[in-house]
This record gives structure tokens, C-alpha cells and sequence, in this order.
């Protein structure tokens, strides 16, 4: 069957792969329609994702049908349904499993990264990573699994109806934490460096927007909080600057949850820690509730699914297609592959 490798050279190839084997007791056989690209691939493919194995097959945001269950699997999943997959693993036994915090397994292997991933025509998994997506359509689960994080984001951020939230970063994942902290009823601030990306973000109910690139983000944030800044600021970019940015404008106690991981050293100055007496939160992956929220939402059919979908390729040009992501990486929110063509999915 096909697949997908991508290496640490900036090099994507397709490949042929042994046939998905049939499922044994307690697994799903999944056959996948839609699989998106996300940010570790990209960086995967640029060579700086340090924890992804060398060469991998990527893919772990998942829109798939059920194809076939084997024994021991619970009669709510069955062939026909339309599913994505929780990518995570966890041990049970270190530290974060045994507090019933799993999405931060000190030992998780997510699909595509750690080990080898979704991007392939079927792939087996254990019943209990297979989440049957309702209504949904296969293309709007492979949205699921990056915005849950953000989703997780915010409540790790204890967001409420009286805070106002800023979140840096209108990626997709960016674009969940304002989704869920707009739905908590927060006053919601978007910060990104690309106009579109922020227009789409008062869609999915950012109250004010800051295109931190033309803008002085720290003058707006004055206006906006009438001088005391934001309760809570949501980093979903990863870089330096933006870390910084979040502990020196978010309020006195205020709440800094960080999503993306910066790829160098960042310097802080710590007396913002201190005399701010800040909480400042790391924010990883996502927990099952996490996913059942994006569904509901999604379900409610109020999101421009297609806005956020950059673009839709089939395997033999994706290649080209993380090639323009490489050179354009302000432009794209999500960048599906598309398997099993003969398939009505849409």
C-alpha cells in the first residue's frame, strides 16, 4: 500500500508498505481518507524536530473509516463509521499517568513522531485510540486532533468569563484555544503576523485582533485592558520572541500556558516571575474530553472548516506540497493528503 516518509533532509518520498495486517483482538483496522500535515512534520522536515525518528512516516491528525474490528472490541465501533484517533501512548507508570495526567506521558509515542505515523492508505490501532466522530465528515476529524490542543490549552489557562485571553498564534492549534476560550465566554484577543489568519479568528470569536507585525502589540493590549493587561496569554507559536512576549504583557498574576516548543535557548527576565507572581503552565497534547469537545463543537456545524484547510493533496504530490509549506509558512493553516480516492468521504 502507499505511505508516506519524510527524513531529516528535507526529503519526502512515496513508498510502498506492507499491507496493513488484519486486526487481532482489541484492535481497529482503519482506512484513512484524510491526514494532515502539521507543524512537527514541518519541522521533521527541516531537520529540527530532535525527538522524531529519522526517516518516519508522519501523520497523526486523522479523518478514517472503520474497516474491519477484531474480537474484544466494544460493539459502539464498527465497519462504515466515520473516526479520527487519539495519536498519544502512555505508560501507566510514570509520574503524569499515575496523577490521570496521560497526555503528558513522560514516555508518549505520538503517531509520526516518536513512532511511525498515520500518512498510509490503513494503519491498525487499539480500540481504545479509535474515537468515532459522530456526524462528522472524514476531512473535519483530520482538523480534530490539533485543535483539542489548543482546547487543552485553555484549560490548563483555568479560562473563565471574566478573563480576557490572549492567544499568539492563529495556526491551527492556536485557532482551538480561541474557539474554547471564546465558548467559556471570554474576551478573546488574537495575535498573529498574517492579516487573513486574524480575520479568521473573529470568526471563530476573537473579540479584537493585533497583526503584531504592523502593530505595537503592547499599546493595543493597554487599550484593550484599560491599562492592566491580559489575564491570560496562550503562546502557540514556539519561537523566542513570543515566549517573552507572553510573561512580559500578560497581567500582574496573571496565567501563561505554553503550547509550541521554541527551537533555541529563550532568556527571560525573572523578576517578571516574582514580582508579577505569575502561573506559568506547559500545555501538552490533548486528553480524551479534549476531543469530545472539538467534536461537539464541530457537530454544530458554525466553523469554516474549508477556511482552514490550505490545501488538499493527493500522495503522489505531497512533496510539492510541504516544499511550498516550507517556503510559505505563514500561509498555511492545514495541508491534508488525501487516501483512498475511490472513496466518497466528502
Amino acid at each position: 500500500m502507499k505511505g508516506i516518509k519524510i527524513s531529516h533532509h528535507q526529503n519526502l518520498e512515496l513508498i510502498d508498505i506492507e499491507d496493513a495486517k488484519t486486526p487481532q483482538a482489541g484492535e481497529v483496522l482503519l482506512k484513512l481518507c484524510y491526514v494532515g500535515f502539521c507543524g512537527s512534520d514541518l519541522s521533521t522536515f527541516r531537520g529540527r524536530n530532535t525527538m522524531a525518528l529519522d526517516p518516519v512516516i508522519p501523520g497523526h491528525e486523522v479523518g478514517a473509516i472503520i474497516e474491519e474490528v477484531g474480537t474484544d472490541v466494544p460493539d459502539g465501533l464498527k465497519p462504515g463509521m466515520v473516526v479520527t484517533c487519539n495519536p498519544y501512548t502512555n505508560c501507566g507508570k510514570c509520574a503524569s499517568c499515575r496523577n490521570g495526567r496521560v497526555n503528558a506521558c513522560q514516555h508518549n509515542e505520538t503517531l509520526g513522531v516518536q513512532r511511525d505515523g498515520a500518512m498510509r492508505e490503513y494503519i491498525v490501532l487499539p480500540w481504545e485510540k479509535v474515537i468515532p466522530a459522530g456526524l462528522l465528515s472524514p476531512m473535519a476529524c483530520a482538523l480534530i486532533e490539533p485543535m483539542s490542543v489548543g482546547f487543552h490549552a485553555v484549560s490548563r489557562a483555568q479560562v473563565t468569563d471574566i478573563d480576557v485571553v490572549v492567544v499568539i498564534g492563529c495556526g491551527m492549534v492556536g485557532m482551538g484555544a480561541i474557539v474554547r476560550s471564546s465558548l467559556r465566554g471570554a474576551t478573546v484577543v488574537a495575535v498573529d503576523i498574517d492579516d487573513a489568519k486574524v480575520e479568521i479568528a473573529k470568526e471563530l470569536g476573537a473579540a479584537y485582533t493585533i497583526n503584531s507585525r504592523t502593530e505595537d502589540v503592547h499599546s493595543r493590549l493597554m487599550e484593550i485592558t484599560s491599562g492592566y493587561g491580559p489575564d491570560v496569554i496562550i503562546e502557540a507559536v514556539g519561537s523566542a520572541p513570543t515566549y517573552q512576549m507572553a510573561v512580559e504583557e500578560v497581567a500582574f498574576t496573571g496565567r501563561v500556558v505554553c503550547i509550541g516548543y521554541a527551537k533555541s535557548e529563550v532568556t527571560f527576565q525573572t523578576k517578571y516571575f516574582v514580582q508579577k507572581e505569575l502561573d506559568i503552565r506547559g500545555s501538552r497534547n490533548a486528553m480524551p474530553q479534549d476531543f469530545r469537545a472539538v467534536i461537539h463543537y464541530l457537530e454544530r456545524g458554525k466553523c469554516p472548516i474549508n477556511k482552514l484547510i490550505t490545501k488538499i493533496v493527493e500522495p503522489e504530490n505531497a512533496k510539492e506540497a510541504i516544499e511550498w509549506w516550507n517556503d510559505n509558512p505563514g500561509k498555511v493553516f492545514r495541508i491534508l493528503v488525501h487516501f483512498n480516492q475511490n472513496q466518497d468521504v466528502f
